[in-house]
C-alpha cells in the first residue's frame, strides 16, 4: 500500500466585519442591571450584544450553522429566545451566553417569537404555516396549531386571557383559544398579506398592518363566560334591537355562524390610520407599555404614533364638551342636546402621529423602549450593516429627534469585493464600495478606515506602508496607512480596473481593465508638494492592447510569463519582456473570472462562470484536468504559498480546497450564508480570509489536525444522511394529526439517537434479566451459589442494576425530545418500558418525568396496550401507583407553596414600615412643591 498524502485541516477561527444581519430583528435586552443600553442583533448564525453607548460588542451568543431569523427577550430579562432558518428555537442565558434548551418543531425558518406575560411559555410562528407553543419551564413542546395557509408573520399572547392571536401572509388574522387549542375566530377583512399586528389600549384594540398604506384598527369586546353571544348588551336601544332582528331574519345562517365565532370575544373594525409610506409594512410594534406605536415600510422612515390612555381620552372629551357647550350658549336657537350626542373622538385623535424618524439607510427592523422619565429610545437595524439609536420626547409639543449613537466602525456599508494580506501575516485589507479598512488579524479590530471609490481589486505595496486600490471608475488610488490619507489618484483605465497583480521583483505591478488593456506600472519616489520629503508614487511604463475586456491578470513567479483572462472565455499567456503571444488556454464555456499560477510556475488553475476549474500546464498549455468545483460561478481562486494546493470561492456560499497534483477535493469550508466574493491567503499559508454578500468576513486557520480524505468523505455522507432523516415524513399518530392541533416536536437525528439508546438499554435489561433467571435455575439445581459475570457497561456505571441503567439512559434524554423519542420506539419495547415505569414510580423516582412519558405512551399505543392481555396487571398496578404518587407530589407542592406564601407575608410585614416611611417622605416633598407653586401663582396675581 502506497503512502497517502497528509493534509492539514483548516477550521473556522472568527467572524468579523459584521455589525448586524438584516434577516432577523433587533431587540433591547436588560444587561448588567441596565435597560435601554444594550441591544441584541442577529449576526449570521450568531447573536451579538452591542453596547449602544460605547459602540462595543459585549457578548456573543454562539450559533451552529443556520442563520438567525428571529429574536425575543424574556420578560424577566434573563433569557433570549433565538429562532433559526432551519426551524430550531434556542433559548440562551444572558448571564453566561450559553444555550439552555433547544426546541425542534418547525420545518422552515422561524418568523415570529413571543413570550407570555410570566415568561413560562414561548410561541413561535414559521414559514411552514404552523404555530407552536413551547413550555419553557418543562423544556418541552405543548402543541402545534395548524390553520394558516401561508407563512406566519406575527404571534401574540394576551396578558389576561389564555388566548393567542396570529397573522399570516394568507391575509388572515386568527384567534386561538389555548384551553381547547382551536381557532375560534378568523378576521378576513384584509385584501393582502398581514405583515404585523399589535395590541394596544389595555388589549381592547388590535392594529394590523398589511401590504397597503393603511393601519387597520379593530375594537375587541371580551364576552363573559356563559353569556349568549347573540344576546344584545343592556346598553343597546330598542331601535338597535329591532334592526338586529331585521338583520337576523335576512340572513339567519350567517348570524348563526357569527354567533358561534363570538364565543369569547367580539372583534369589529373601528377604522383606519393612514401611513405616509405607500409600500407594505415591514415591522409594526409597540413599546412594553403599549403607549408608543411605530411602523416602517421598505424605505428609511420610521413613523411613530402615540396611543392615548383612557384618562387622556376622558380629559380630551371633557375639553371638547366644554367647547361645545360654550358654542351652544352663543347659538341658543339650536338644541342643547345636539352637541353632546355628536361629540366623539376620531381614531386619529385617539392614536396621534408624533414624528417621523429618517434613518441613514433602509430600515429592516426596530425596537422601542420608553424610559420612566418619558424619553423614547428607538434602535434601528439598517440594511447597510449599521445599528442606529434615536431619542425623542413623545409628550413634547414638537418632539425633536436626536441620533444618540451609531455603530458603524466594525464593518463596511456594502459588500467587500477585494481582500489582501500584508507580508507579515498580521494586517488584513478589505475594500468595498465606500471605504477601505485595515484589520488586525489577531485582535480583529479595525485600525484604519479610509474613504475610497468603488473598490474591485487591491494590494499592499512592498513594505506594507501603503496600499493600492483599483476602482470601478478606472482609477488607481494610493493610500498611506500611517496617516490614513489618500496620496494620489491616477486615471488608469477607461473602464473598471478588474484585476491587479504585484510583480515578483516587487518593483511594480500590472492592472487589467474593461478598456481591453493591460497596463504596466512601476513604483517611484517623487517630491511631496506639502513637505520636503519624498513620497511614493507610481508611473505608467507599458501597455498591452487586447481584443476583449480583461477580467484577470497574473504574473508567473519568475516574471517571465504573463497570464491574461479575457471576456471571450480564453486565457492568453504572453512573454513579459517582449509582450509576444505564447499560449492560448481555451476550453471554458463562460468567461474565466479568476486564476492563479503555482509557486514553481509549472501549473495555472483557472476558475470560470461555467462552475468549472481547469488545471493547465504552463509549458505546453495542456489541460491536466477539469473539475466541477461549485454549483454556481467560481468567483475567486488562489494557490496556497509553496504548495500545489489551492482554494476556490463560489457563489454557492462555499469555499473549497483542492490538490492540483492529485486533482482531489480536500475539504469544504462552510459558514457563509450568501455568495462568497473573494478570499486572500496569508503569505505563510496559515490563514484564509473570505468575504461574502452576507456582509461578514471570516478567518479560517490551518490547524495541526491531519485530514484523511476517506474520513472526510464518510463524514460528508453522514451529514447528508442526517439531513435526509430530518426531511423524512413525520410518524403519524392515530387521532393526533387530524384537525387544527398536533404534536409540537419533529423527528430529528437527535431523537432517533435517543430512541436507539433507549432500545439498547432495554435489550441489555432483557439480557441481564434472562441471565439472572438462568443463574437462579442453575443455583437451584446445583444447590450452591454460581457467580454471575458482570456486564462491562453496568460496571462502567458503578455496578448498577439493569433497571437502574435504563433509568439513567432515560433521564439523559433531553426534556424537549422525550415525546419524539418515544414516538419512534417500536411497540415491542413498550411492555418492558411500562413494567420499568411501574417500578420507578413505586419507588418515587422522577415521578413527573415518568408520568409524562407513561401518559404519552398510553395515548399513542392505546389500541395495542388495551388489547394485550399480558399488560392488564401492569396497567392496573400503574393506575394505583401513579394516582398515589402524583397525589403525594401535589401535597408536597401545596405545602411548599403555602410555606413560600407565609414567608412572603412575613417579609412584606417587615418591609411595610420602611415602605410607609418612604411614602410619607414622598408625600411631604409633593406638599412642599405644591405650596411653592401656589405662592408663585399668588405672586403673579
Amino acid at each position: 500500500m502506497g503512502l497517502t498524502r497528509q493534509y492539514l485541516r483548516y477550521g473556522a477561527a472568527a467572524v468579523f466585519g459584521l455589525i448586524a444581519s438584516p434577516k432577523g430583528n433587533v431587540a433591547y435586552v436588560p444587561l448588567r442591571g441596565e435597560s435601554g443600553r444594550y441591544v441584541a442583533v442577529p449576526a449570521c448564525e450568531h447573536v451579538f450584544l452591542w453596547d449602544t453607548r460605547r459602540g462595543e460588542k459585549v457578548l456573543i451568543l454562539q450559533g451552529l450553522k443556520q442563520e438567525v431569523t428571529s429574536l425575543c427577550p424574556s420578560p424577566d430579562g434573563l433569557h433570549l429566545a433565538v429562532g433559526y432558518e432551519d426551524g430550531a428555537v434556542r433559548v440562551f442565558s444572558l448571564l453566561n451566553g450559553e444555550a439552555i434548551v433547544t426546541f425542534n418543531g418547525h420545518k422552515a425558518s422561524v418568523t415570529a417569537l413571543k413570550y407570555d406575560q410570566l415568561g413560562g411559555r414561548l410561541v413561535s410562528g414559521s414559514k411552514d404555516t404552523d404555530v407552536i407553543v413551547w413550555d419553557i419551564i418543562n423544556e418541552s413542546g405543548l402543541y402545534r396549531l395548524k390553520g394558516h395557509k401561508d407563512a406566519v408573520t406575527q404571534v401574540l399572547f394576551l396578558r389576561e386571557k389564555n388566548l393567542l392571536v396570529s397573522s399570516g401572509k394568507d391575509t388572515l388574522v386568527k384567534w386561538w383559544d389555548l384551553d381547547t387549542q382551536h381557532c375560534f375566530r378568523t378576521l378576513v377583512g384584509h385584501r393582502t398579506e398581514v405583515w404585523g399586528l399589535v395590541l394596544v389600549s389595555e388589549e381592547k384594540r388590535l392594529i394590523t398592518g398589511a401590504a397597503d398604506s393603511e393601519l387597520r384598527v379593530w375594537d375587541i369586546t371580551y364576552l363573559q363566560e356563559g353569556k349568549d353571544p347573540g344576546e344584545p348588551e343592556s346598553k343597546k336601544s330598542k331601535g338597535s334591537l329591532a334592526r338586529a332582528e331585521e338583520t337576523r331574519s335576512i340572513d339567519e345562517t350567517l348570524d348563526i355562524h357569527e354567533a358561534s365565532e363570538e364565543r369569547l370575544l367580539r372583534c369589529s373594525k373601528a377604522g383606519s390610520i393612514m401611513r405616509d409610506g405607500r409600500d407594505r409594512i415591514v415591522t409594526l410594534a409597540t413599546d412594553q407599555t403599549g403607549r408608543i406605536l411605530a411602523c416602517h415600510g421598505t424605505d428609511s422612515i420610521l413613523e411613530v404614533f402615540y396611543v392615548l390612555s383612557e384618562d387622556e381620552i376622558h380629559k380630551k372629551m371633557e375639553r371638547k364638551m366644554k367647547k361645545a357647550r360654550k358654542k351652544a350658549r352663543q347659538q341658543p336657537e339650536k338644541e342643547e342636546e345636539e352637541p353632546k350626542s355628536s361629540i366623539e373622538l376620531s381614531l386619529q385623535e385617539e392614536i396621534q402621529r408624533v414624528v417621523n424618524i429618517k434613518a441613514s439607510a433602509k430600515i429592516k427592523s426596530f425596537d422601542l423602549i420608553l424610559s420612566p422619565k418619558g424619553e423614547l429610545k428607538a434602535t434601528l437595524l439598517l440594511q447597510n450593516n449599521t445599528v442606529e439609536t434615536y431619542a425623542l420626547n413623545p409628550s413634547a409639543q414638537t418632539p425633536q429627534v436626536a441620533r444618540v449613537s451609531k455603530i458603524t466602525i466594525g464593518g463596511h456599508r456594502s459588500d467587500v469585493r477585494t481582500l489582501a494580506f500584508s507580508s507579515d501575516n498580521i494586517a488584513v485589507l478589505s475594500a468595498a464600495a465606500e471605504s477601505v479598512k485595515i484589520w488586525n488579524r489577531s485582535t480583529l479590530q479595525c485600525i484604519r478606515t479610509m474613504e475610497c471609490e468603488y473598490a474591485l481589486c487591491s494590494l499592499f505595496v512592498p513594505g506594507d506602508r501603503q496600499v493600492v486600490i483599483g476602482t470601478k471608475t478606472g482609477k488607481l488610488q494610493l493610500f498611506d496607512l500611517a496617516s490614513g490619507g489618500l496620496l494620489e489618484t491616477l486615471a488608469a483605465h477607461d473602464g473598471a480596473v478588474w484585476s491587479i497583480s504585484l510583480s515578483p521583483d516587487q518593483c511594480g505591478f500590472i492592472t487589467g481593465g474593461a478598456d481591453k488593456c493591460v497596463k504596466f506600472w512601476e513604483f517611484e519616489l517623487v517630491k511631496d508638494e506639502n513637505s520636503a520629503q519624498k513620497r511614493l508614487s507610481v508611473k505608467h511604463t507599458r501597455i498591452l492592447q487586447l481584443d476583449e475586456d480583461v477580467l484577470c491578470v497574473r504574473y508567473s513567479p519568475n516574471q517571465k510569463l504573463l497570464a491574461v483572462s479575457l471576456l471571450d472565455c480564453t486565457v492568453k499567456i504572453f512573454h513579459t519582456d517582449t509582450l509576444k503571444f505564447f499560449l492560448s488556454l481555451y476550453g471554458h464555456k463562460l468567461p474565466v473570472l479568476c486564476m492563479d499560477i503555482a509557486f514553481d510556475g509549472t501549473l495555472i488553475a483557472t476558475g470560470s462562470a461555467d462552475r468549472n476549474v481547469k488545471i493547465w500546464g504552463l509549458d505546453f498549455g495542456d489541460c491536466h484536468r477539469s473539475l466541477f468545483a461549485h454549483t454556481d460561478s467560481v468567483m475567486y481562486l488562489q494557490f496556497v504559498p509553496k504548495s500545489h494546493l489551492f482554494f476556490t470561492a463560489g457563489k454557492d456560499h462555499k469555499i473549497k480546497q483542492w490538490d492540483a497534483d492529485k486533482f482531489q477535493h480536500i475539504q469544504t469550508l462552510e459558514g457563509h450564508h450568501q455568495e462568497v466574493w473573494c478570499l486572500a491567503i496569508s503569505p505563510n499559508g496559515d490563514y484564509v480570509v473570505s468575504s461574502s454578500h452576507d456582509k461578514s468576513l471570516r478567518i479560517w486557520e490551518r490547524t495541526r489536525e491531519p485530514l484523511i480524505l476517506e474520513e472526510e468523505q464518510e463524514m460528508q455522507r453522514e451529514a447528508e444522511y442526517e439531513e435526509n432523516v430530518a426531511k423524512e415524513e413525520q410518524p403519524v399518530v392515530a387521532g393526533e394529526m387530524q384537525g387544527e392541533t398536533g404534536l409540537a416536536g419533529k423527528k430529528t437525528i437527535e431523537t432517533i439517537k435517543a430512541a436507539e439508546r433507549i432500545m439498547e438499554a432495554i435489550e441489555l435489561y432483557r439480557e441481564e434479566t434472562a441471565k439472572l433467571k438462568e443463574r437462579e435455575a442453575v443455583c437451584t439445581v446445583a444447590g450452591k451459589e454460581v457467580p454471575l459475570p458482570v456486564n462491562p457497561v453496568l460496571q462502567a456505571y458503578g455496578n448498577i442494576s439493569p433497571s437502574s441503567y435504563v433509568l439513567e439512559v432515560f433521564k439523559k434524554v433531553k426534556s424537549s425530545e422525550v415525546e419524539e423519542s418515544l414516538l419512534v420506539l417500536p411497540f415491542s419495547y413498550i411492555p418492558d418500558l411500562l413494567t420499568l415505569f411501574n417500578e420507578y414510580i413505586q419507588v418515587g423516582t422522577e415521578v413527573e418525568l415518568f408520568c409524562r412519558a407513561l401518559l404519552f405512551l398510553l395515548r399513542i399505543h392505546f389500541g395495542q396496550i388495551t388489547s394485550n392481555q399480558m399488560l392488564v396487571a401492569v396497567i392496573e398496578n400503574l393506575k394505583k401507583t401513579t394516582i398515589s404518587k402524583v397525589s403525594e407530589a401535589q401535597d408536597m407542592l401545596g405545602f411548599n407553596m403555602a410555606g413560600l406564601q407565609y414567608l412572603k407575608r412575613e417579609i412584606e410585614a417587615k418591609g411595610e414600615v420602611t415602605f410607609f416611611a418612604d411614602a410619607s417622605d414622598h408625600f411631604e416633598e409633593k406638599k412642599k412643591k405644591r405650596k411653592k407653586k401656589e405662592k408663585l401663582i399668588l405672586a403673579v396675581v
